[in-house]
C-alpha cells in the first residue's frame, strides 16, 4: 500500500515555517471561514506565499503556472466568479487539455467541477494566490473602465443646487441607485488601480476625483459642481457621518466588499471654501503582512534588525514622515515577533490591519484612551512586547522609556527625518539623557521609493553629473541603470513601491555621545562607522538592483 503523502499543514511543521499550535490555530480557522488551508496560513502571517508554493511544487513535484503567458480567448471556458472563488484562472488549451493555474492545485472537487462545466480533462499547475487575483483583475475586466461606467450612469436625476443643506434633501439623494453606483464606482477603480486612497475635491467650478498610487496623486474623473453636495453625502453616509455637519472635520469608516476582497475604508472631512473635502484610505483588510524579510532590508541591514528584536527589553524606534511605511514595518516587525510564548499588546491611532494573536487597541481620547493611559494600562496585563503607534508627548516617552526598562521590548514611532535626530527629538521632548542612553537599542529611519516595473524598465545612459550628484565612484559608472518606459500594467514606469532604509544601532560609544550630549553630526559619524548606511546610500544600492531609478532616489532624499 503506497504511503499517504504529507499535508500541507505537516510539510509546514516538520520545515519549521509553522508551529503544531499554529497549524491548529489554522485548521479552525479554515473550518470556520470555509478557506483552503493554504489560504488561511498566508492570510494569517504565518507562512508566506513562496513556503506554500514550495510545498507544491517542490515537494508534490507539480509544475508552476506561467500567468505570463495566459492565452486570453480561453477565460470564457471558466465565468470570472468561479475563478475568484476558488482561486484559479486557465492558462491554455492544450486540444482536450485546460491547463489551470491554481493556489490550492490539490483540490480535487473544484478540478472535477471544471471538467464537468468545460468537457475538457484538467491540468493543474501551482501560483500563489496573489498573482492569480492580480491575473482576474488585469485579464477578466468585468467592471470596465471608470470613463465606460461613468457612460451607463444616468446622473440627471441627481442635480441639486450647490447650497442644498436640507439633510432629508440631502440623504434622499445620497441613497439614489445613480450617486450609489457613482461612489462605488470611484472606490472600485482606485481598488482595481492599486491606489492607497481617493480623494473628493471641491474647486469652484467643478468637482475633482484622484487617488494615490505609489505615493504620486493622479487626476480619475472631473465631475459637475452640482453633483457635489451628493456625492459627498453618499460617502458621509457610507461612513456614519454627519451629513447635517459641514463646517467641522469628521472622521468616519465602513467596509466594503470589491469582488470578494473586503475593504476597510477610513474616511476623513475637512470644510474648504469650496465645499467638504473628503478622503478615503483604502485597506485590504486582508491584506497579507510578512515578517520583515519582505520589507525591503538588504541582506546586512535584515540581519541587524533581527538581531535588534530578539533584544529582551529596550526601545526600537522607527522614524520618518508621515506616509513612509513606518506601521507597516512595525507590523512585519510583530509578525516576525508574534509567537504563542509572548503576550504582545498594542495602542494604536488607528488599528490599520488585525494581526492574529496580538492585542490590538485603538485610541479614543473623548473615552479617556490616550496614548499615555494605554500604555500604563497595558503594563498591568503581563505584557511581553508592547507596540505604541506614536510617541507624541512627554508623558508617553516617559512611560515607554520605563516600561523598557523594566524587562519589556517597546516598538514605537517618531516624526524625524532621519535615525540620529530621534535621540535629540526625545531629549528635547524632556526625556533625560541617561534614560534615551539605557532605553533606546535602535533607530531605523526610513522612506519609501517607488519600484520600477518589471515590464517596460530599460537600459540607459544617466547624466555625468547626476552620477557625481549622488556620490557614485568612477568603478560604478559602468553600472547599468534603468528607467521605467510606461506601460498598461503600471503608472509612468513605476509599479509598487520598497522601502530604503538607515539603521542605527545603539552602541557603547554611541551611548557615551547622547550622556555628553555630543553633536548629531558626530553621532551619525561614529554610527556610519558601525555599520550604518544612510538613506541615500541605502537607496543607491537599490538603483544599481535595477529596483528604482536614480531620478526617484533623488527626489526622495533630497534633503540629505
Amino acid at each position: 500500500m503506497p504511503k499517504a503523502r504529507k499535508t500541507l499543514g505537516e510539510f509546514l511543521v516538520e520545515n519549521k515555517i509553522i508551529s503544531t499550535n499554529q497549524l491548529q490555530t489554522a485548521r479552525l480557522e479554515s473550518e470556520k471561514t470555509d478557506e483552503a488551508l493554504s489560504h488561511v496560513v498566508v492570510r494569517l502571517g504565518m507562512a508566506s506565499e513562496d513556503s506554500v508554493l514550495k510545498y507544491y511544487t517542490e515537494f508534490c513535484k507539480m509544475p508552476q503556472a506561467d500567468l505570463k503567458n495566459i492565452d486570453p480567448q480561453i477565460l470564457s471556458l471558466i465565468p470570472e466568479t468561479f475563478a475568484r472563488r476558488y482561486h484559479l484562472i486557465p492558462i491554455v488549451r492544450k486540444e482536450k487539455k485546460l491547463v489551470i493555474a491554481m493556489s490550492d492545485p490539490l483540490n480535487v472537487i473544484v478540478k472535477d467541477e471544471i471538467k464537468f462545466k468545460t468537457g475538457l480533462e484538467v491540468e493543474a499547475q501551482a501560483a500563489p494566490n496573489s498573482e492569480i487575483t492580480q491575473a482576474i483583475s488585469q485579464l477578466y475586466k468585468t467592471t470596465g473602465s471608470l470613463g465606460e461606467i461613468l457612460e451607463k450612469i444616468d446622473l440627471k436625476s441627481v442635480a441639486v443646487a450647490e447650497e442644498e443643506s436640507d439633510p432629508s434633501k440631502l440623504q434622499s439623494l445620497a441613497e439614489e441607485a445613480p450617486v450609489i453606483k457613482l461612489v462605488n464606482s470611484f472606490i472600485a477603480s482606485a481598488f482595481h488601480d492599486r491606489a492607497s486612497d481617493l480623494h473628493i475635491e471641491p474647486d469652484e467650478n467643478i468637482l475633482r476625483i484622484r487617488q494615490r498610487v505609489d505615493g504620486i496623486l493622479y487626476d480619475i474623473a472631473t465631475m459637475p459642481k452640482h453633483l457635489q453636495p451628493a456625492i459627498i453625502s453618499r460617502a458621509k453616509i457610507m461612513s456614519d457621518l454627519n451629513i447635517a455637519v459641514k463646517r467641522a472635520p469628521q472622521d468616519g469608516r465602513f467596509q466594503i466588499e470589491i469582488e470578494g476582497n473586503p475593504i476597510d475604508v477610513r474616511v476623513s472631512t475637512y470644510p474648504t471654501i469650496y465645499g467638504e473635502n473628503v478622503v478615503m484610505r483604502l485597506l485590504d483588510s486582508r491584506a497579507v503582512l510578512f515578517g520583515v524579510e519582505e520589507v525591503g532590508f538588504s541582506s546586512e541591514d535584515n540581519k541587524r534588525f533581527k538581531k535588534l528584536l530578539a533584544t529582551p527589553y529596550g526601545i526600537i524606534l522607527v522614524t520618518g514622515p508621515t506616509g513612509s511605511g513606518k506601521t507597516t514595518t512595525l507590523y512585519s516587525a510583530l509578525n516576525t515577533l508574534n509567537s504563542p510564548k509572548k503576550n504582545i499588546m498594542t495602542i494604536e491611532d488607528p488599528v490599520e490591519y488585525h494581526l492574529f494573536g496580538i492585542r490590538q487597541a485603538q485610541v479614543n481620547p473623548q473615552g479617556g484612551l490616550t496614548f499615555a493611559t494605554g500604555l500604563r494600562s497595558i503594563l498591568r496585563q503581563d505584557p511581553d512586547i508592547i507596540m505604541v503607534g506614536e510617541i507624541r508627548d512627554l508623558e508617553t516617552a516617559e512611560i515607554a522609556v520605563h516600561s523598557a526598562l523594566t524587562g519589556h521590548l517597546v516598538l514605537s514611532t517618531l516624526h524625524t527625518n532621519d535615525a540620529t535626530s530621534a535621540l535629540t527629538r526625545l531629549i528635547d521632548m524632556g526625556v533625560e539623557p541617561f534614560l534615551v542612553s539605557s532605553s533606546v537599542v535602535g533607530i531605523l529611519a526610513q522612506r519609501l521609493v517607488r519600484k520600477l516595473c518589471d515590464e517596460c524598465k530599460e537600459p540607459f545612459t544617466p547624466n555625468p553629473q547626476v552620477l557625481e550628484e549622488i556620490g557614485l565612484s568612477h568603478e560604478k559608472k559602468a553600472q547599468t541603470f534603468y528607467k521605467g518606459k510606461g506601460c498598461k500594467k503600471c503608472k509612468d514606469g513605476f509599479r509598487g513601491r520598497i522601502g530604503i532604509f538607515e539603521l542605527l544601532v545603539m552602541t557603547e560609544q554611541i551611548k557615551e555621545m547622547v550622556l555628553s550630549k555630543a553633536p548629531l553630526s558626530t553621532i551619525k559619524a561614529t554610527a556610519k562607522e558601525a555599520g550604518m548606511k544612510t538613506l541615500r546610500e541605502n537607496g543607491i544600492e537599490k538603483v544599481l538592483q535595477g529596483v528604482t531609478s536614480i531620478d526617484e532616489i533623488l527626489e526622495v532624499t533630497r534633503m540629505e
